[in-house]
């Protein structure tokens, strides 16, 4: 079970995920070797991923994880969002294409705390209606390394970098 040191340095560590062990120990009163004991053991847990900044919602209690796409009235769409970002459930938003405005991406720890989430943004102002769809399994986390990888291949083809 986290305790709420533990929640207070992942947040820090979400905040910041190139924060120094040094610097997680001052901002939370507790010694550098307790700061370093308690990452690797949140590690360990699985509830820190490799990155350092992306938690397995699941083992912090948030089982249900939903993708919300609304419509909306267009000349509130600023207002909406400004909205979705007060929700703590709401974990991004993006402006879309295609069938409907916004998609976001929900976490809550069962379908009911899914449906109050719901709830709270069908009474936003501007919302016009919402179609959910619940992630049952994730099979492959957010990621940005296979880019990177493309990203240096395609670099090494290329002429070499000649700047300092």
């Amino acid at each position: 079970m986290l305790d709420r040191t533990d929640v207070r340095l992942l947040l820090e560590l979400v905040r910041d995920p190139r924060s120094q062990v040094s610097q997680l120990s001052e901002t939370l009163g507790m010694a550098r070797n307790t700061a370093q004991a308690r990452i690797q053991r949140l590690f360990r847990s699985g509830i820190l991923r490799r990155s350092g900044r992306e938690l397995d919602l699941a083992v912090l209690g948030y089982d249900v994880v939903a993708f919300v796409t609304i419509e909306v009235t267009h000349r509130e769409l600023d207002g909406v969002i400004t909205a979705l970002r007060r929700l703590d459930q709401v974990l991004e938003v993006h402006e879309i294409s295609g069938r409907g405005d916004v998609w976001c991406r929900v976490a809550a720890k069962d379908t009911h705390h899914l449906q109050s989430a719901l709830r709270s943004v069908l009474r936003i102002k501007g919302v016009i209606r919402t179609e959910t769809v619940l992630a049952l399994h994730e099979h492959i986390p957010y990621r940005t390394e296979p880019l990177l990888d493309r990203l240096l291949a395609d670099k090494a083809q290329q002429k070499p970098d000649t700047r300092p």
